[in-house]
């Protein structure tokens, strides 16, 4: 019997909201420890080891999504794999385990380069560079060097298992993967208290991920590849994995040279940063992106769990129920916004004092303004999303003039005019209301409702 897209409703979203509840409440339960325990210089090299951790995602290059969309079409129906749009799906024939099979070799190929040249990469300059921090950094240095050791090894290894998420998601099983990043995060949680608590200090939260990533990365590989699946593949022949790659490579580049703008947008504040603030002040702007951060995810979660039934739409060519999801998307985005940004500048310095913590959160009026800059780079991303469900991706170039923008005005506002925090969330600020701001949503609202 075929397998087909798995059905995707309010359960999927409900598991979707509690996933991101069990990952803010780890980052809430777990960051009293991280404050107390550490001193704002840990924090601060804390981020720029997360900024590091993020930056290694950009080496997959865009491919993870791009093969989620297109495993989500396999499942839907479709025979064969297009550069642009999509194929009319074919619902009479079922899956195409032949297709399906030479995806999985091409993915398998492509990440173990993929891992080796992490591997290398951060072993080289991304070890000079953290030596570099050190010179300034009056923490444990043998505590920095081993937990950067830690973190390279997994990362190399969390590269090199990045298709199994793209299979999950794909097949559209993501009530499953919600209750895998679940059970991740206790145990994440779990580890990570035991170790803070053991003096371990950025070595405990770079074990702890390391468990928790191998884990959720077994559990992935036992939820899609099940019996029957495994059956499947074993009658077939994998088609050409040239041709394969060939059809995903192009929108996947693509999508990559988006992240990677969007990687600049967000994240060079805190690498550029850091060699123009202290640690001290790049702890405090790091620990209120983070909460920002959390608020943008909640905002997003009714999206990310129908995006494997947007890719469906789009085979299908189902319009009304891509706008219907378009319309409750933006809607939730503006409701998390709305409650979340509210609680967070009334409460966030209170909740500070409250653990006794000598960090603190960026003043009220920087904290809004980060607030309302990353609502609008959400609410296009969401459009982008809708666009990229297609198959198209319009918008890697947009977001790699944003990138260089933002790294262009972040210098100009951090060197010459010294405008320390508030330089860092005007720049990539500044670089995404000139353009990619408004034309995405534009283009969704044009589409959806402009057009008979």
């Amino acid at each position: 019997m075929s397998e087909k897209l798995e059905h995707i409703g309010a359960r999927d979203v409900v598991w979707g909201y509690i996933s991101t509840f069990f990952n803010i409440g780890a980052s809430v339960i777990l960051w009293p420890f991280i404050l107390h325990k550490m001193s704002v210089e840990t924090v601060g090299l804390w981020n720029i080891f997360t900024t590091v951790i993020m930056l290694v995602s950009l080496l997959d290059f865009g491919f993870r999504p791009s093969f989620a969309r297109n495993i989500s079409y396999i499942f839907s129906g479709v025979k064969s794999l297009q550069k642009t749009g999509v194929s009319l799906a074919s619902n009479d024939e079922g899956v195409d385990y032949a297709l399906l099979k030479g995806t999985l070799v091409a993915m398998k190929r492509f990440y173990r380069w993929m891992a080796l040249i992490v591997f290398v990469v951060l072993a080289t300059v991304g070890t000079a560079y953290i030596w570099h921090l050190l010179d300034k950094y009056n923490g444990d240095h043998t505590d920095a060097i081993v937990a950067w050791g830690v973190l390279i090894m997994i990362n190399s290894y969390n590269l090199f298992t990045y298709y199994y998420d793209a299979l999950l998601l794909g097949k559209g099983y993501v009530k499953k993967s919600q209750q895998i990043s679940i059970f991740g995060q206790l145990i994440y949680l779990i580890l990570a208290i035991s170790f803070i608590n053991a003096g371990l200090n950025l070595t405990a939260i770079i074990a702890a991920q390391a468990v928790s990533i191998i884990i959720r990365r077994v559990l992935v590989y036992s939820t899609f590849f099940t019996k029957q699946m495994k059956a499947h593949l074993a009658e077939v022949e994998p088609k050409d994995t040239k041709e394969i790659l060939q059809a995903i490579t192009p929108n996947a580049v693509k999508v990559g040279l988006t992240h990677l703008g969007s990687f600049l947008v967000y994240n060079a504040a805190i690498l550029i940063g850091a060699n123009y603030l202290t640690l001290e002040q790049t702890g405090c702007y790091g620990i209120t992106l983070r909460v920002v951060e959390i608020i943008a995810s909640c905002g997003l979660v009714f999206y990310s769990s129908f995006t494997p039934r947007l890719a469906q739409c789009r085979a299908e060519k189902n319009i009304l129920s891509l706008k219907k999801y378009y319309f409750y998307s933006i809607v939730s985005l503006v409701l998390i916004f709305l409650l979340g940004g509210t609680s967070f500048i009334l409460l966030g310095d209170w909740a500070l004092s409250l653990i006794g913590s000598d960090a603190t959160f960026l003043p009220t009026s920087m904290s809004v303004l980060l607030l309302l800059v990353y609502f609008l780079d959400k609410n296009h991303a969401i459009a982008a999303g809708f666009i990229a469900a297609d198959n198209k991706i319009p918008f890697f170039i947009p977001s790699l003039v944003s990138g260089a923008a933002t790294v262009v005005l972040l210098w100009i506002f951090l060197a010459p005019l010294q405008m320390r925090e508030w330089g860092l969330i005007l720049a990539p600020g500044l670089a995404q209301l000139v353009y990619q701001n408004w034309k995405w949503p534009s283009v969704i609202i044009k589409e959806f409702w402009h057009t008979n």
